[in-house]
């Protein structure tokens, strides 16, 4: 007999990517119930029509728990201890961790689950771009079986990447991909800024260089929002990537690989966020190439 599919979902971090997300499966048919802290983010939940509640009470009679909140120390503090959802979880159900923790934290949760709850580590990228579309890239490593069983989920969400069977690599996947987007975004913002200082429209520039052997996705995604200033649209926040940075530049001393590219990268953010644009969109790092 074909074990039974997961429909009843808790998804943890309702913010600016997971609102979309458990949009997209609430549109793929799944019982959804999203938790946020923040009451704006619930009240936006609810005008979608997703049920939402502040701490996560559906986990108990979930199948599945996606975890898609921001730091290692909120996934353990969603997690583990007395009050974490593996207290919660029935036998037989999935914790997902969708978040950016690195392979440390990941492993930390995956050690603490009591029999019968499984968890496996599938991060995400694509932004909130790709979240609405349901195109997301799924960094997805752990026990094979589990990831199978919970396939429709995934599939709902974009592409499953198969990233090994030991939870932890997924995070490493995605550790390599955050170096990169890291990196291209400071690079992007430096190329504009440079354009500017030469005395040239930067509006004429992007257009110019976006499609060419200089281009990338994040200067052809990020590059219009540059241009609009510090009340640009906020998809990703400058926190995000001085954390995501950190993390990469963390894991790298702990492997004792030098990365000076994502250290300078990380400058930039922390610079931006000294100067009180923490939660403006990532490309607002390019304003501390005007200050």
């Amino acid at each position: 007999m074909s074990p039974v599919p997961p429909r009843r979902i808790t998804f943890i971090g309702i913010g600016a990517i997971g609102l979309p997300m458990a949009d997209q499966l609430l549109t793929a048919g799944f019982d959804v119930t999203g938790v946020d802290p923040f009451a704006d983010q619930r009240t936006k939940a609810a005008a979608r029509g997703l049920r939402a509640e502040e701490t996560p009470g559906s986990a108990a009679e979930a199948d599945v728990v996606v975890c898609m909140v921001a730091t290692p120390e909120q996934l353990r503090a969603a997690t583990l201890g007395e009050a974490g959802v593996l207290r919660q979880m029935p036998a037989g159900s999935v914790l997902v961790v969708m978040s950016t923790v690195g392979p440390r934290a990941v492993r930390e949760v995956a050690d603490a689950a009591p029999p019968g709850v499984r968890v496996i580590d599938v991060p995400v990228t694509g932004g909130v771009a790709r979240a609405l579309t349901g195109e997301l890239s799924l960094f997805a490593s752990g026990d094979p079986t589990t990831i199978d069983g919970v396939r429709p989920v995934l599939d709902a969400l974009g592409r499953v990447i198969d990233c090994g069977p030991e939870v932890g690599q997924g995070q490493a996947y995605k550790a390599v991909n955050q170096l990169l987007c890291s990196v291209h975004i400071v690079a992007a913002a430096e190329a504009l800024a440079f354009a500017e200082q030469l005395g040239l429209d930067p509006a004429n520039v992007l257009p110019a260089v976006s499609g060419g052997a200089g281009g990338s996705w994040m200067l052809s995604d990020r590059g219009p929002r540059m241009l609009q200033g510090l009340e640009a649209e906020v998809t990703s926040t400058i926190g995000i990537f001085v954390k995501d940075s950190t993390l990469v530049k963390d894991i790298a001393d702990e492997i004792g690989f030098d990365a000076p590219m994502v250290t300078a990268a990380q400058a930039k953010y922390k610079a931006a966020e000294e100067a009180g644009w923490e939660r403006k969109d990532d490309s607002q790092v390019i304003q501390t190439y005007r200050r």
